[in-house]
């Protein structure tokens, strides 16, 4: 099996929908030290150097008639505004927190749901502890163990310091625009870091937009703000600022099982926000994805069958023009981000696509598609990034 189980085992600590979280054995952290971010060792990405943000791009488009063409990223420019990413669960590090140290496991996962953001930004990824693979297998299984959720938050917390302070200042309180970027555990991590040091303080007004798919981000239920963030609207258009998207996706038709981990709350009057990146107004939308090519991105993943017949596809990424759409559904008291793959049989392409989690030779429905939350919809997540950086530059 491939070596990336993170985006296979996101928050599986996290408990399902009307269940109460579990209860390891109590666990005293030691005193918190935060790391050195004015260290380069300390960060995933950072502009200016080779780094997992750096590299080939490319993307092979495979017609509907089976025909392929090599996109290029565009090259980076001046850009001016940054990204600041934190990545999802993605450390197979034997402890139950992860160390510092950049191991293949996070240069692959930013290199699949990050780097192409590097088009329009400057590129910031922190390294954090995060909880490993193991520390949230531990905790499911309510064993003993060391695992330190406060400690992976206040890293975060601290490189988010560090990047204001030397990266992003004007000397007068002011500095660049900056996007959010963030997917399962990260997202959460984001969803924290808004609440507590950027929700009310002047530095909320550099925040452009802040993307988190992959967790459960409640509203008041036919709300658009309110709720787990008490002042940062869902956006509702592309040239709208100072606002957040969230979503979790599942295949269309599909409902979200009552024990789902993503899409449902127990939590009276509120639900799970879902804003589609390639329809902010609504509806359904073709979506414009990047989904990675090599075969050690996503573990426990339901297989992909070949993208075309007789197509060969040697880039990093596959788009396949035209063969998902996605729309926002609620209803039998779930929200997700309903995709759907519009195949035709009758053509040389692929009528398939993996992202659905499996143990064994079941699928687990209670995961929908979370492993390719991000790159379902990456190609509109990069575009949108790029129109409401414009929107707030022009501001």
């Amino acid at each position: 099996m491939m070596r990336l189980l993170a985006i296979t085992a996101l928050l599986m600590a996290v408990p399902a929908a009307g269940q109460a979280p579990a209860s390891p054995p109590a666990y005293a952290a030691p005193a918190y030290t935060a790391p050195d971010y004015t260290q380069s060792a300390n960060w995933l990405c950072r502009p200016g150097r080779a780094d997992a943000c750096g590299g080939d791009l490319a993307a092979t488009a495979v017609a509907g008639n089976g025909s392929t063409s090599v996109v290029k990223l565009p090259s980076p420019t001046a850009q001016k505004i940054d990204c600041f990413y934190v990545y999802p669960t993605v450390s197979t590090d034997p402890t139950s927190n992860s160390d510092l140290s950049i191991d293949t496991a996070e240069s692959n996962v930013a290199r699949i749901q990050f780097a192409a953001f590097r088009s329009v930004c400057r590129t910031f990824a922190p390294m954090y502890r995060q909880v490993t693979l193991k520390g949230l297998r531990d905790a499911m299984a309510g064993k003993a163990g060391t695992t330190d959720r406060i400690m992976a938050y206040r890293d975060v917390v601290a490189a988010w310091n560090d990047y204001l302070a030397r990266d992003n200042s004007d000397g007068k309180g002011g500095g660049r625009g900056i996007i959010l970027i963030g997917h399962s555990q990260g997202s959460g991590v984001i969803k924290a870091l808004l609440q507590n040091e950027i929700e009310g303080k002047p530095v909320a007004a550099r925040v452009i937009a802040s993307y988190i798919p992959g967790t459960n981000l409640l509203v008041p239920a036919g709300k658009i703000v309110g709720g787990d963030l008490k002042s940062t609207p869902l956006c509702q258009s592309p040239s709208q600022t100072g606002c957040v998207l969230a979503w979790v996706s599942y295949r269309d038709g599909k409902v979200p099982p009552t024990d789902a981990r993503f899409g449902r709350t127990s939590v009276p009057g509120m639900a799970v926000a879902c804003t589609n990146p390639a329809a902010l107004g609504g509806g359904r939308a073709p979506l414009r994805m990047l989904l990675p090519t090599a075969t050690n991105i996503v573990d426990n993943a339901s297989g992909q069958s070949p993208w075309a017949k007789g197509a060969t596809v040697t880039t990093p990424f596959v788009a396949l023009p035209g063969l998902l759409s996605g729309e926002c559904v609620d209803g039998d008291g779930a929200q997700r981000l309903a995709i759907r793959v519009d195949a035709d049989p009758a053509d040389a392409r692929t009528d398939t696509i993996g992202g659905d989690l499996v143990f064994g030779s079941q699928i687990v429905e209670s995961w929908g598609l979370h492993l390719i939350d991000v790159n379902a919809v990456l190609g509109d997540m990069v575009a949108l990034a790029d129109l409401q950086s414009r929107a707030w530059l022009a501001q």
